[in-house]
């Protein structure tokens, strides 16, 4: 009885019949894929909440008759506006608890508290980032690694059978190849989310800016009325 040939590639075979270096590029890039994804959901559900949250407290920061209060009974939460607002208005605190003696300094050390809270806010959202941008360039190296190896192989294949018919080379290099696929199928949606989820931070970032520079000019008002 004859054994009727394979009609598809059969990744988990290619696996299981590949080098034990090659077998091991896989293994590390397939990790690498899900920690891309991991990162890709993460950060999608945590920046929708963040957001969401941002625009909730800057309405309700504007509609405040005590904005401290409201700014207090906030800080625990993952709210970078929060924060913004909380570093101002503490910078405030500080500088004016022995009275105000010098309004330009004042107003100057402010911008610059919330200023560095805004940076620190944008940094703590691309934190993650830097692993996507990694996978990105590496991984397709890596993938070439293996197939490198695995085309080796298959010349020393050539070599100890002494035959270079394609039924001796195909199986090694077929393999060899997958690990170039995995590569791929790992950077790929490394560098989009990257580049998207750079763009949404750089974003947000700008928008930390202008409703710093909103309190910002709320308090110089107030400390021109004192």
């Amino acid at each position: 009885m004859t054994t009727s040939a394979p009609t598809r590639l059969d990744p988990l075979q290619l696996f299981l019949d590949a080098d034990i270096v090659v077998q091991v590029v896989i293994v590390g890039l397939v990790l690498a894929s899900i920690w891309v994804w991991t990162i890709i959901v993460a950060f999608s559900l945590r920046m929708g909440r963040v957001r969401r949250r941002s625009e909730g407290f800057e309405l309700d920061f504007w509609d405040a008759e005590q904005p401290e209060a409201l700014v207090g009974g906030n800080k625990r939460q993952d709210n970078p506006s929060v924060r913004v607002a909380a570093a101002g208005l503490a910078e405030l605190r500080d500088s004016t608890k022995d009275g105000l003696r010098n309004r330009p300094g004042v107003q100057q050390r402010i911008a610059l508290a919330m200023e560095g809270q805004v940076a620190a806010e944008a940094d703590a959202l691309a934190e993650r980032l830097n692993f996507l941008a990694t996978t990105g360039s590496v991984a397709p190296f890596v993938g070439l690694f293996g197939t490198v190896w695995g085309i080796m192989n298959s010349f020393f294949q050539i070599g100890t059978q002494q035959s270079s018919s394609l039924a001796v080379v195909a199986p090694g290099i077929s393999e060899a190849l997958f690990a170039t696929a995995i590569g791929l199928f790992a950077a790929i949606p490394a560098v989009i989310a990257y580049n998207r989820f750079s763009h949404k931070v750089n974003a947000f970032e700008a928008r930390l800016h202008r409703f710093a520079d909103k309190v910002h000019a709320q308090i110089g008002r107030e400390l021109e009325r004192t």
